[in-house]
């Protein structure tokens, strides 16, 4: 006998129906009645059932309209080739990849000096409140919000290397820009986090309920001390980061990349 209340009981068979392409991404579910007359259960208990789902990321409501699947079209973000100098570059790392994957960049920038974060200057081992250089994307793939992007630079970097308080994109990207003046980062320590979001950063990626943001905090080092901290906000849903480490010699070319 399944002890298991009834709206949860609606919630994973329609899960399951998701899960195996009975409705794909962006099909319409059943209207509420008749999801009723099908679980045998209240209107009330099927709004419960539909309201988890919601809550979960995996369909979406309209006023009117009813209940759509989420489609979730993920980009695969190689997070140990990000900013890798090495690499052929297409503009900075961000136009690269994404062009590389065959699908549409485009960003907006805002640049600012402000008191640094007691969080962001423990990173860059300066005086909390010691002015900071915030640059600031807020980046698209195919018109779709991406991720937001706030990189802090201390502001003796941005007196040696006057662009990065300039506003506007540093086309090469900042890492290459910084490497042509001879500030070479040669080290990254990388932290990866997920929450939900905040009501702003929910605004700005444009997120339903239930979905989570994945926080990727990078603090760039040069031989001697750090040169910039950059956290950037992803999608939960939409974004997957990858990492290749070591010899992948015997990786087969056939597997999902």
């Amino acid at each position: 006998m399944n002890k298991q209340p009834k709206y949860r009981q609606v919630a994973d068979a329609l899960r399951r129906e998701i899960a195996n392409g009975t409705f794909a991404p962006g099909a319409r579910l059943p209207s509420e009645s008749d999801l009723q007359q099908r679980f045998d259960a209240s209107r009330n208990t099927v709004r419960n059932g539909l309201s988890l789902l919601v809550s979960e990321g995996l369909i979406s409501s309209s006023q009117g309209l009813g209940y759509e699947v989420r489609s979730h079209e993920v980009f695969k973000l190689n997070a140990s080739k990000f900013e890798n100098l090495d690499f052929p570059q297409n503009g900075d790392a961000y136009n690269t990849d994404v062009t590389n994957a065959g699908r549409r960049p485009h960003q907006t920038f805002r640049v600012e000096m402000l008191p640094a974060s007691e969080e962001i200057a423990d990173r860059l081992r300066i005086a909390a409140g010691t002015k900071a250089v915030l640059r600031f994307c807020h980046r698209y793939v195919d018109d779709v919000p991406w991720s937001t992007q706030a990189t802090y630079y201390p502001a003796w970097l941005a007196d040696e290397s006057p662009r990065l308080a300039e506003p506007g994109d540093i086309e090469e990207g900042t890492t290459r820009y910084l490497a042509e003046r001879g500030i070479e980062q040669v080290g990254y320590f990388d932290e990866i986090a997920a929450r939900m979001p905040t009501p702003e950063e929910a605004r700005l990626l444009e997120m339903g309920a239930g979905v989570p943001v994945l926080l990727w905090t990078r603090t760039g080092f040069s031989t001697d001390r750090p040169i910039r901290c950059t956290i950037t906000t992803f999608r939960g849903d939409l974004n997957q980061m990858n990492y290749e480490i070591g010899d992948l010699s015997a990786r087969s070319e056939n597997e999902p990349q």
